[in-house]
């Protein structure tokens, strides 16, 4: 997915699931009965943004101007400027938020922050679930991290984080890092492979957000996860945090 200077929405590669957002899913029966997949070769504007009325009627969003945009595996979302969050693709276990697990070929209007006040400032994408943040601070989740446990259907609060002022978020296959105040916080279920950083000789996983201890005094900019490792910036303005990063292990890989 690309967007543009001007906020028009570009996207292309495999429309399996219709994650494109082109209003198909590009499949087609091959030689010997063989399904494959019409792929887009270069970037194509997505031109169509929907909403669907309780009563099942579709409607069309004008002017969506995009700001923002986050892949799952098979799901995408949208941030615009008037701060809506649009997805669409792949619908299992609930991860494009519109209380149903069908998947949708357009970019459909995810209903919780279509309200005054109640906007979204940030959106992530973990492989099979999403993640916004509110204008007024709060964060949404919606989908599933653990595929053994209920899934999600709509965007609820992360009770969890409530209070917390959240800078940064990344997700990896089934594992969430947040960077917020002063602290880095992960959680995520099993199996994990070291990516939550709770350090040696600690549980290796954790269904509930917990402080990286490994971190204290740490202060993260900025936090990333690949689909099993994390890298988190770190701030060093004063001697104080210098010191603290000093102290933490180095990583050679050289000498593994």
């Amino acid at each position: 997915m690309i967007v543009d200077c001007k906020g028009n929405l570009y996207s292309f590669g495999c429309p399996e699931y219709g994650q494109l957002g082109h209003n198909s899913d590009g499949k087609f029966i091959a030689r010997a009965q063989r399904i494959e997949f019409d792929c887009e070769l270069i970037p194509r504007r997505v031109a169509i943004f929907i909403e669907k009325t309780k009563d099942g009627q579709v409607l069309p969003v004008p002017n969506v101007v995009a700001r923002d945009v986050a892949c799952g595996a098979n799901h995408t979302l949208v941030l615009d400027s008037q701060k809506r969050v649009f997805s669409w693709g792949f619908g299992g276990y609930g991860r494009l938020g519109h209380a149903e697990q069908k998947d949708e070929m357009v970019p459909r209007l995810v209903k919780l922050f279509d309200f005054p006040g109640r906007g979204a400032t940030q959106i992530y994408c973990g492989y099979q679930c999403s993640f916004a943040l509110s204008e007024m601070g709060g964060l949404f989740f919606w989908g599933v991290t653990n595929t053994s446990r209920e899934s999600t259907m709509y965007p609820k609060a992360v009770q969890d984080l409530c209070g917390w002022k959240i800078r940064s978020l990344a997700c990896g296959k089934s594992s969430i890092i947040v960077a917020a105040d002063d602290s880095t916080i992960s959680w995520g279920p099993s199996p994990t492979f070291g990516e939550l950083g709770y350090g040696d000789n600690k549980p290796k996983s954790s269904t509930t957000a917990q402080e990286v201890k490994t971190l204290d005094g740490v202060y993260s900019e900025q936090v990333v996860m690949g689909y099993s490792h994390s890298l988190v910036i770190a701030r060093q303005d004063t001697e104080q945090e210098k010191e603290k990063l000093k102290k933490l292990p180095e990583y050679n890989p050289r000498t593994l």
